[in-house]
C-alpha cells in the first residue's frame, strides 16, 4: 500500500499476477459457501468487523497454506469432521 506522506485512504491490491489472484478469490468464495470450516472462519472475521473482501482474502490465504501443506506431505485433502 502507498502510505507515504499525508495520504490517507483504503489500501488496495496492485501488480502481481491477476489470473492467480482471481482464481484464489473464486476458490475462497466457493470454500466459504461449501466448506463448514472455511465458512466458520469467514463468519468469525465478519462478526469481528472485518470487511467482506478482507475476510475472503484471509480465507484465500488459508487455502494456499493448506494446499502447500498437502503438497509437502503428499497427502490427500481430508474434510474436517
Amino acid at each position: 500500500p502507498n502510505q507515504s506522506g499525508t495520504r490517507t485512504g483504503r489500501a488496495h491490491i496492485g501488480g502481481g499476477r491477476p489470473c492467480v489472484r482471481a482464481a484464489l478469490y473464486m476458490a475462497a468464495v466457493n470454500a466459504v459457501r461449501a466448506d463448514k470450516g472455511f465458512k466458520h472462519e469467514y463468519l468469525a472475521l465478519r462478526s469481528a468487523g472485518k470487511p467482506a473482501k478482507v475476510a475472503l482474502i484471509a480465507v484465500a490465504r488459508k487455502l494456499v497454506v493448506a494446499a502447500n501443506a498437502i503438497l509437502k506431505s503428499s497427502t490427500r485433502w481430508q474434510k474436517p469432521a
